[in-house]
């Protein structure tokens, strides 16, 4: 008999026996190469992880399952949670309709300075660049009719300069990452669709710059369902999230999911 055919046939039954299983790595629909999972039930095991040159852009959370519970939807409403002690941003919940859609350009002057945030320009590739911007959890094309306190007020538009609405957030993680799944969101709302969206800043301890956004969303009739997490990082920068300060750091790439390929600037 083959010896090789034996030997892998041991190591079969092996696994069988250990209960190990072997799967295909997990996929989000608009991925288009495999994406880290993870189990995290909470923003502190998620700010426990540290991300890593050529690491994926997101982690799927849950098998990207939300637990947001679509029955509790009742009328159109933020929630804005406060700001902490060290005056960063936490966890925002809204419920939305078409009702709240709206349009980028008629957004406003920004003038709060979020936490660990610097209007710090680089030089990458000969070009100057602002690598941190101002982030809104809840995007502001989607917070129209709501008042400063999340309450629903036909006639206002979106939250621009809200504190309790904006977090240091990188370049490449708003612009290019965090967009993936905010447009998914849009889009259940331009169906008509109504739809439960959370967004956690999650830091690392005393930290000041977020290490990265904690998305979910269910619509309800479940038709939109995902989880993930969002670095913050931006490729070819490096940053002290404990004050927000960067540098350029030509060795960090990021793999980015929706085009599936290293992302270097």
């Amino acid at each position: 008999m083959n010896k090789r055919w034996i030997v892998g046939a041991i190591t079969a039954v092996g696994l069988l026996l250990s209960g190990c299983q072997v799967q295909a790595p997990s996929k989000t629909s608009q991925s288009a190469s495999s994406t880290t999972t993870t189990q995290a039930s909470d923003a502190t095991t998620l700010a426990k992880q540290t991300f890593r040159a050529d690491d994926q852009a997101y982690q799927v959370v849950n098998e990207n399952q939300s637990t947001l519970k679509p029955a509790a939807w009742q009328t159109e409403k933020i929630d804005y949670g406060a700001l902490d002690q060290l005056n960063r941003t936490t966890t925002n919940t809204a419920y939305l309709s078409d009702r709240n859609l709206g349009r980028s350009n008629t957004r406003g002057r920004q003038n709060w300075r979020p936490t660990g945030w610097h209007n710090q320009p680089v030089r990458i590739g000969g070009k100057q660049v602002f690598p941190q911007s101002r982030g809104h959890l809840i995007a502001y094309a989607i917070t129209f009719n709501f008042n400063q306190d999340g309450q629903y007020q036909q006639g206002q538009l979106g939250s621009s300069d809200n504190p309790k609405n904006l977090a240091t957030q990188t370049e490449f993680s708003n612009q290019r990452t965090m967009q993936i799944f905010e447009d998914q969101v849009r889009q259940a709302l331009i169906k008509h669709k109504k739809v439960i969206y959370q967004v956690t800043t999650v830091f690392r301890g005393s930290e000041l710059m977020p290490r990265g956004y904690w998305l979910q969303a269910i619509s309800t009739d479940k038709s939109l369902n995902f989880n993930v997490y969002v670095w913050n990082v931006e490729p070819k920068m490096q940053f002290d999230y404990v004050t927000g300060r960067g540098r350029v750091d030509q060795s960090m790439t990021v793999t980015d999911q929706y085009q599936g390929n290293r992302y270097t600037n």
